[in-house]
């Protein structure tokens, strides 16, 4: 057990794989920063070997961390929730007294910057969206591609926000709901595909490297 940036006992398991590639002196995405440590919470979860997760940093069950993520938790809490999934070139920081927080089935969309704020459950944050210190994202809600969302700024569940300042333009559908669940449910499978079959690939002969 570690503490996590508000003192409290987390349980730390680092995937098996990853141990063998520390000893075999092969990049690891998992750093801890002093007494910070990366913790994991179940037994399924993914992160692509050149994220970057740093310090005090917990990650659900069945999350997915992808290529070229950064998560650093070096002045406080950063939660993953439960299969949320963090797409490609995604930025996740935390102020002192601003933790963030991705509730369970959380989609954040490619080149997304997230700065100490909170992202309801089961919303999506479309790509290159950036959401500021203390804001709050409701539950089922949709951020649109580009969006800013400045600091403090805070919006109900099961609602479409666009523009920046993003606003309120209407309410979610349920068919909105559902097609988000189905992309965390499309990316949980994913990963379970990345971890099952991504392996190196070897050069062609004679290509010069």
């Amino acid at each position: 057990m570690v503490a996590d940036a508000r003192g409290r006992e987390v349980a730390v398991c680092y995937d098996v794989r990853s141990q063998r590639r520390m000893a075999e002196g092969k990049r690891v995405p998992l750093f801890s920063l002093g007494e910070r440590r990366v913790a994991f919470r179940g037994e399924e979860w993914f992160v692509a070997n050149n994220a970057t997760v740093i310090g005090s940093v917990v990650i659900g069950n069945q999350a997915n961390i992808w290529f070229g993520v950064v998560i650093r938790g070096d002045n406080d809490l950063i939660t993953v929730g439960e299969r949320c999934n963090v797409q490609d070139a995604s930025v996740l920081h935390a102020d002192p007294g601003f933790p963030l927080v991705l509730g369970a089935n959380v989609c954040i969309g490619h080149k997304v910057m997230l700065h100490g704020c909170t992202i309801g459950a089961g919303s999506l944050i479309g790509m290159n969206s950036v959401i500021m210190n203390g804001a709050v994202i409701g539950r089922h809600s949709i951020v649109g591609s580009s969006t800013l969302i400045p600091l403090g700024k805070r919006f109900p569940d099961r609602v479409l926000i666009l523009g920046a300042p993003g606003k309120v333009v209407r309410e979610i559908t349920q068919d909105e709901v559902d097609w988000i669940q189905g992309i965390a449910d499309g990316y949980v499978k994913r990963a379970r595909l990345f971890q099952a079959e991504l392996r190196p690939q070897p050069w062609p002969d004679g290509l010069k490297t």
